[in-house]
């Protein structure tokens, strides 16, 4: 029996070192996959940091008065056109009024059959 008993003390030994072997891999993937964790979080941390510096650029930019959005170009030419539409409409509906009033106060002649 002795024999017997130094093969299972073996198998024991065997799967302890096998599951101590698989631990110590596990571990170590583990290990790696924190580091690309790591490396992952550095990188977006690098980013958001340049966004920031990129807003407070445009920021600065917008409150020195350099700013200039075309679409805010566009709507003050639109305001222009507005405001040179609207004085050429008051100008014609002068013109029509003083009609109405000059055709009011002229005299009509009536027609007389003869």
């Amino acid at each position: 029996m002795p024999t017997r008993l130094r093969m299972v003390k073996k198998s024991v030994k065997k799967e302890q070192t096998s599951s101590i072997e698989r631990v110590v891999e596990s571990n170590i993937q583990l290990q790696h996959k924190m580091a690309d964790v790591l490396l992952g979080v550095k990188e977006l941390n690098e980013n958001v940091s340049s966004l920031i510096s990129i807003f407070k650029s445009a920021g600065e930019h917008i409150k020195s008065g350099k700013y200039e959005d075309p679409l805010l170009h566009k709507l003050n030419e639109l305001v222009e056109q507005n405001k040179n539409l609207m004085q050429a409409l008051a100008i014609v509906e002068k013109q029509v009024k003083e009609k109405q009033q000059s055709a009011a106060t002229r005299p009509r002649f009536e027609s007389t059959e003869y």
